[in-house]
């Protein structure tokens, strides 16, 4: 019988150390100021995200004008999912902004 390799055990963790890897080489290579950046560009992500949906949602009702009740009830839960997961990304960054002010001060004291 053939003893598997502990090495493929690894695999499953590889796209969470590929994930983690781009914010902590910013972290380490621009410090805190990388961090800030890094929640200036998720904030700015989570509104064009807003803003597409919102595009999206004025379009559909614009175009398809009076439908079946159904489909505007669609589009609308698609906008609330949408800036649902905007809403998300625009707190995930004002934290990371906040978080990168806490440790420039933390640092300079």
């Amino acid at each position: 019988m053939r003893r598997q390799s502990e090495a493929l055990l690894l695999l499953p963790l590889l796209p969470i150390f590929l994930v983690g890897l781009f914010p902590m080489l910013i972290l380490a290579l621009l410090g805190f100021a990388g961090l800030g950046l890094l929640g200036i560009l998720l904030i700015c992500a989570g509104l064009s995200d807003a803003l597409d949906a919102h595009s999206d949602f004025n379009q559909h009702i614009i175009v398809e004008g009076y439908a079946r009740r159904s489909e505007p009830a669609i589009d609308a839960s698609n906008l609330h999912s949408a800036i649902r997961s905007a809403t998300a990304m625009r707190v995930a960054g004002a934290a990371l902004i906040v978080a990168s002010i806490c440790g420039l001060l933390y640092s300079r004291l």
